[in-house]
């Protein structure tokens, strides 16, 4: 049954999903629990996702101590479209490091996937390559070529963000060279995903919108495609920009229609985005402003940087320099983390036009830095490891060092060794 999803899956269209749906159902006294979560969250996410919610925080509790590396994959892909990835990472790093070691290399591939996709959401680009290539050689080393697609599409949508355009659209078509004879559609259409942020990355916002319109079209959240909720904000801010006001206003009222916004707080954020590019409407902006606000934006680091710059645009001409400041500088210091360039030089032109001279304004600092990375900050400039840091704290060393990855661009500083400065030179401007 899980290899008949993942097919079906491949297939996106919902044809190839009755068959599965009719074996679900004779499954008695009902589907084991990861089954039948899988069967919500990972076809149709936006019509039936948010009816599992409750159940997949019980079956995550549950991965600390699982050893069983296929069941500790099966959760990982029932929790993609839920944004539930980082739950796994510990029970997923477990897998790689068997993997390694020489593990089964099935669950090592299946695990590095996750990884790189929880990667870039979160802003650890530099590990979503590293690991991407590694997934690229493990298939290519052990005869599972089939699945190499996954992984050039983590490079390729790195790169896009990274302003490697003709990187990420070489990798786009190989992918979809490789997959259109193969019938493998869900590969083929995760290939624009890619394209439309190279092309939003260039300024061709027509580009953009029909590379997003090809995964689902506007005003319309294709049944079975699930990973058309990746590239919804990527279509509206297109649709604004190329002046198609139509088509973006009725993706937004598609999103809201369908509630995206109640599977994830990535998914609040990037709706509520797209709402506030598109509503004439205090209250949408009030209502982002306050996600904002919140761990949304420290978590979802692209998509809360993107987002902040389409809102410091809009406040920069709409209303007031000052506030549209203070969101674009928060931009800044999120894609330079990334080294996302070219939503970087876009971000130092809108500042620019507020008025603001970038060479009087520090990179970053403790100011930027949440109350915990300022905690963590100070307690490895004092000298203590990452495992010394998480013992103190109470968090895992892996949580600690992705801590430490976004602080040090936005301290100015590209190792440990450079913390104790930058944090004395702040706490005594002279």
């Amino acid at each position: 049954m899980h290899t008949l999803l993942l097919l079906c899956w491949y297939g996106s269209a919902p044809e190839y999903w009755k068959p599965f749906d009719r074996a679900l159902r004779k499954l008695r006294p009902q589907p084991p629990d990861v089954l039948a979560l899988a069967s919500r969250t990972f076809p149709d996410p936006v019509r039936t996702g948010v009816s599992a919610l409750p159940q997949i925080d019980a079956i995550l509790r549950t991965l600390p101590g699982e050893a069983d590396p296929t069941r500790i994959v099966r959760i990982g892909t029932a929790s993609v479209y839920l944004d539930r990835l980082g739950d796994c990472r510990e029970s997923s790093w477990r897998l790689v490091e068997q993997g390694r070691d020489g593990g089964p290399p099935r669950r090592h591939l299946g695990a590095l996937m996750h990884l790189c996709l929880d990667d870039y959401l979160v802003g650890r680009w530099d590990e979503a390559e590293e690991l991407a290539v590694e997934g690229q050689r493990v298939c290519a080393t052990n005869g599972f070529s089939f699945f190499a697609w996954y992984f050039l599409y983590n490079r390729a949508i790195v790169a896009a963000g990274r302003g490697r355009f003709d990187e990420a659209y070489a990798l786009a078509d190989e992918i979809t060279h490789w997959a259109l004879p193969r019938g493998v559609s869900a590969a083929a259409l995760f290939a624009h995903h890619p394209r439309a942020l190279a092309a939003s990355g260039q300024g061709d916002y027509d580009a953009a919108f029909l590379h997003a319109a090809a995964m689902s079209p506007p005003g319309v959240l294709a049944a079975h495609v699930p990973h058309c909720t990746w590239v919804m904000f990527d279509l509206v801010e297109a649709a604004v920009r190329t002046g198609r006001t139509v088509e973006a206003r009725a993706h937004v009222e598609a999103m809201r229609a369908a509630g995206v916004a109640a599977l994830s707080t990535r998914m609040s954020l990037i709706q509520t985005g797209a709402e506030a590019l598109v509503l004439d409407d205090d209250a949408a902006t009030t209502r982002l402003e306050a996600l904002l606000a919140g761990p949304a934006a420290e978590r979802w680091l692209f998509d809360a940087s993107r987002v902040r710059l389409a809102l410091g645009e809009r406040l920069r001409r709409t209303r007031s320099a000052p506030a549209a400041r203070r969101h674009l500088l928060a931009a800044r210091d999120g894609f330079a983390a990334m080294a996302a360039e070219p939503w970087l030089e876009r971000t130092h032109s809108e500042l620019r036009a507020s008025g603001l001279r970038l060479a009087d304004v520090p990179s970053g600092g403790p100011a930027t830095l949440t109350a915990q990375e300022l905690q963590i900050a100070r307690l490895a400039a004092s000298g203590l490891t990452n495992k010394q840091i998480a013992e103190r704290l109470y968090l895992s060393h892996r949580t600690v060092g992705a801590h430490l990855y976004r602080i040090f661009p936005k301290l100015g500083v590209t190792s440990r060794g450079g913390l104790r400065d930058a944090l004395s030179s702040w706490a005594d401007p002279r």
